[in-house]
């Protein structure tokens, strides 16, 4: 039975789920799949896969909080999909529950070493198996706001500069596969230290913190980030954009924050804050590099704020 077959109480798999989170029961039974699902169908959003191999077609789709697994199924058993799953960097976090009627210690001592973190033994009793499922899901949520945390600028939550980092060389690399563009636009505002000092700095991070929101409004596409660089410089990275596309969605940034009109009486620009911008646009290959992207943005943004600044530069 295919892995787009779902029990008919539930909601269908290929449909986008909802903010719950995601829990894979992968079983070759198919009432027994049900069973699970309705079991825990208040916790979480399931899916479910009848073999081995559509349990790693789903776990890679939709990368799960959970995988509850059997262990025998035809074909290919749970110890293989754990080991495959785990084999994976994409899927390898995934903690794995084993779900067996198979009672010998070696058993259980192999699923553990192959990286699943808990076993139930079938047949389970229903609130013993909810408890663990909302204990594992517990953890994984804990562990995601964790990774959440290590990722976001601590005063405007958008990613920090360590993430951002990270995300250019893999979005490079990405898009060099694909022979797309990549594009960026640096974002610095102007006269801020004259802002914090007529104003102070917990104003000052206020207007940091109203002007990332801003920004990211201005941001329509789901692959757009934006991170704080540090200081009161902003980055956007734009994958599969060009640079007349990339030079567009700087104009609505501008446009966004002239918009929000926050006050700046110690600029020599006006009443108004302002911002000056550097967009740059690459297409990645070997003979490049995303530092060579960096240093173009960086480069047109020091252009814009030497020729007074209240600009955009994407050329120079």
């Amino acid at each position: 039975m295919p892995y787009s077959a779902f029990p008919p109480s539930l909601p269908d798999p290929l449909q986008p789920l909802p903010a719950a989170q995601k829990v894979l029961v992968v079983d070759d039974v198919p009432d027994n799949a049900t069973i699970i699902c309705q079991v825990i169908k208040d916790l979480c959003g399931p899916l479910v896969a009848y073999t081995g191999e559509d349990a790693l077609t789903l776990a890679r789709q939709y990368l799960p909080d959970l995988i509850l697994l059997d262990i025998r199924m035809p074909g290919m058993d749970g110890f293989e999909v754990c080991r495959r799953l785990k084999a994976d960097l994409q899927t390898a976090h995934i903690p794995i529950i084993f779900l067996t009627a198979l009672t010998e210690p070696h058993c259980e001592e192999l699923g553990l070493n192959l990286g699943a973190v808990d076993f139930v033994t079938k047949p389970f009793r229903p609130a013993v198996l909810k408890a663990r499922v909302r204990t594992h899901l517990e953890i994984a949520q804990q562990r995601q706001m964790l990774q959440l945390l290590s990722h976001s600028d601590g005063l405007t939550g958008v990613a920090n500069r360590r993430f951002f980092s990270a995300q250019l060389e893999r979005e490079f690399m990405r898009l060099q596969r694909l022979g797309e563009p990549l594009s960026l636009v640096m974002i610095d505002v102007d006269h801020f230290k004259a802002y914090n000092d007529h104003y102070g700095h917990l104003v000052g991070d206020e207007c940091l913190s109203q002007m990332s929101q801003a920004i990211q409004g201005a941001l329509h596409r789901p692959g757009d980030l934006l991170a704080r660089y540090g200081g009161e410089e902003f980055v956007c990275l734009l994958p599969h954009t060009a640079l007349d596309g990339a030079v567009l969605v700087a104009q609505g940034i501008v446009d966004a924050l002239r918009l929000l009109d926050l006050p700046h009486a110690a600029s020599p620009l006006g009443q108004a804050l302002t911002v000056s911008l550097g967009v740059a646009c690459i297409a990645p290959s070997s003979t490049n590099s995303a530092q060579q992207l960096l240093a173009d943005a960086d480069r047109r943004l020091y252009l814009a704020k030497n020729a007074g600044r209240d600009r955009i530069v994407w050329a120079g």
